[in-house]
Parts: C-alpha cells; sequence; structure tokens
C-alpha cells in the first residue's frame, strides 16, 4: 500500500487536474466525488482564469460541466500518427474519417477560460501520484487518451508482470510508469464495476452473473495504491444478466428473460445505480481510498442516420451546440441512475469487496 505523499486538493494540483478533467469532457460529462469529504457531493467546480476579469491571472470558480465548443486553431493534440498508443482499429483516418476538422475544438466553460492542456505541468503537479482509470473500453480510451496526451513530453514503461486474462480475453490490469516524475497511470478492466462472472455463451453476447452488491475485487482491492481513480461503466449492463444480492437471485435485466424466465424483471437502470453505489462504497470504506473519484457518466451515441450497425455514420465535423440534440429518453434515463447515485451517501455495509 503506498502512503498519501501530499495533499491532492492542493489549489495548483487541482487547478492542473481541471484541464486534463476538461479535456475528458471531450467524451462527455463527468462528476467530482471527493474521498476526503465522503458526504459531500458536487459536480466539477475548478479554479480558471476568469474570461470577463480586466486583471490577468485573477481566478473564480466555475462549474466545467457548463459550456460551449469553441474553434480551437491549435488542435489537435495528437493523431494516429503521432501517438504510439492508439490501436489500429481505433485509427479514424485510416477507416474513413474525412478530416481533422472535428478534433479542432476545446471546451470553454461558461464564465472561465481554462489554459490548454500543458503535459509538463501535469506531470509536474502528479509527481509522487497515481491514476487509475477502472470500466470497460471507455476507460480504456480515456487512460490511452493521458498517454496520448503525455508522449510529447515523456514515454512510460509498462510495468512488467504476468497479466491476468480476463474471461472476456482482455488484460484486467495494465500500468504505465513516467519514472522522471514517480507517476504511474493504470487500467483496470471491469466492465460492471461489480463481480461478474460469465455463466454461458449461448445467447451471443453470453449470460452474466452480476453480484450487485459485491464490488469487482481486481480494483477494488488496490484502491489505496491511487490518488485519483477515474469510474465509467454502462454498456455492458445491457448484455444478458442475472442480478444477486447476498449470493441469491434477485432478478433478470430484459436481455436475459429466455434463460431464467421465472426471475422478476428488474430495469437495467435501477441495475447500473446499484453497481455504482457499491463502487462509490468500496471507495469509500474507512481506511482504504483518500482520494479524488471521478464519475464519468454515459456516453451519449455519436451514430446518426442510423445504427451502429444498421446504416449509422459519424462524419460530424463539429459538435452539436447546446440544445440542438436533445439527450435520447434510455441515454438520459441511464445518465440519471448514475448522477443519482453520489448525491447519497455510500453504503457500506455490502459495499466493500469480499478480498
Amino acid at each position: 500500500m503506498k502512503s498519501q505523499k501530499s495533499n491532492p486538493s492542493s489549489p495548483k494540483r487541482s487547478a492542473t487536474i481541471a484541464v486534463l478533467i476538461a479535456v475528458l469532457l471531450t467524451f462527455g460529462l463527468i462528476s467530482l466525488y471527493d474521498f476526503t469529504f465522503a458526504d459531500r457531493y458536487t459536480y466539477i467546480e475548478a479554479e480558471a482564469e476568469a474570461s470577463s476579469s480586466p486583471s490577468p491571472g485573477i481566478v473564480r470558480a466555475c462549474n466545467l460541466t457548463r459550456g460551449e465548443w469553441v474553434p480551437d486553431s491549435e488542435a489537435p493534440y495528437y493523431t494516429n500518427l503521432t501517438c504510439p498508443f492508439i490501436d489500429d482499429h481505433q485509427n479514424c483516418m485510416k477507416f474513413g474519417k474525412p478530416s481533422l476538422e472535428f478534433m479542432k475544438w476545446r471546451w470553454r466553460p461558461e464564465g472561465c477560460d481554462l489554459p490548454r492542456f500543458d503535459a509538463a505541468r501535469f506531470l509536474e503537479a502528479m509527481r509522487g501520484k497515481s491514476m487509475a482509470f477502472v470500466g470497460d473500453s471507455l476507460a480504456r480510451n480515456h487512460f490511452k487518451s493521458l498517454l496520448c496526451l503525455l508522449s510529447k513530453v515523456a514515454q512510460p514503461v509498462e510495468v512488467s508482470t504476468t497479466p491476468e486474462i480476463d474471461v472476456t480475453g482482455r488484460t484486467v490490469r495494465r500500468d504505465y510508469r513516467y519514472g522522471s516524475y514517480d507517476f504511474t497511470a493504470s487500467l483496470f478492466w471491469s466492465p460492471f464495476l461489480v463481480k461478474a462472472n460469465r455463466s454461458s455463451t449461448t445467447l451471443g453476447l453470453g449470460l452474466w452473473d452480476l453480484h450487485l452488491d459485491t464490488a469487482d475485487a481486481r480494483w477494488a482491492a488496490h484502491v489505496a495504491e491511487f490518488d485519483y481513480i477515474v469510474l465509467s461503466d454502462t454498456n455492458w449492463f445491457f448484455r444478458p444478466s442475472i442480478y444477486y444480492e447476498g449470493g441469491r437471485v434477485v432478478g433478470r435485466n430484459g436481455a436475459a428473460s429466455g434463460a431464467v424466465p421465472n426471475a422478476s424483471e428488474i430495469a437495467v437502470p435501477r441495475a447500473v445505480r446499484a453497481a455504482f453505489r457499491t463502487a462509490l462504497g468500496a471507495l469509500a470504506a474507512p481506511g482504504r481510498f483518500r482520494g479524488k473519484a471521478v464519475l464519468r457518466t454515459l456516453t451519449p451515441a455519436h451514430f446518426e442516420n442510423g445504427e451502429w450497425n444498421n446504416g449509422g455514420d459519424c462524419v460530424r465535423t463539429r459538435p452539436f451546440r447546446r440544445d440542438e440534440r436533445a439527450l435520447g429518453a434510455v441515454e438520459a434515463e441511464y445518465r440519471g441512475a448514475q448522477v443519482r447515485e453520489p448525491r447519497q451517501k455510500p453504503q457500506l455495509s455490502n459495499a466493500s469487496a469480499q478480498m
């Protein structure tokens, strides 16, 4: 277990982390939960230079989740050609994205202006610190994006261990270390955040046993090692699943009706909320995690004119303007399930991981 060497809430460090959070906003909205004060919930607020201030350097608090996209002639930070961490199947240019125009935007919060991400400043602020991304492919994408953002300044070394391979064929944990800064960035593959076993592959996407009251120990057993943890999940909950609490079946989702027709159907957003309650409880348990957690909410659909497998495309080159497109009803319901849970003080009695 690592010791907390300095206060992760210092103003300079928080301002630097805020810029990274703003970069993560490129992919959606996120919420911040501060486990130094485990009964307090807040949307992301950070100090940034006031856009209306007559005196440069004057800072004010602003809500990073409210703002607009504005053109950025200096973008992008990186491309598939400049970053070695992007997998080939995610090479947008190779597979038909018409130009880089879609990357030439930056997020500007209302009432303040964030500076461009400074990789050197970030690494200096994170000296002696560690950050983990926990979740599904969204967590993986954010993790690789951070490595790409930092690649202009430093190249990490992957910590060599015997990897644990998930039933889906993915590596459970990967660690990259920036030795000159004593900073470690880690990725944990945990697509449900809670304990999950694939009990059958007969339904195409598999039939999953989800223990909604037990955090996935593959990440939860290691939270004391980290100063910052980014949680993200949701999409895997659409897979056929049977829900357990206290080791007993309590229901299933609609996709699993053919496998366990006698079990009660539980709405998926309810299961999502229960999983996040358990994950937050694992972080808030006494003596474990004393840093900051970022909750990254559901990805809005980015295909237009059809679904991803039914004629949809993603050739858009500019972001939607505010109120130009409403969040879909299903997306809003799932996001609501995620956002509501941090407002509740985590229940610790059943939320800890089995270790």
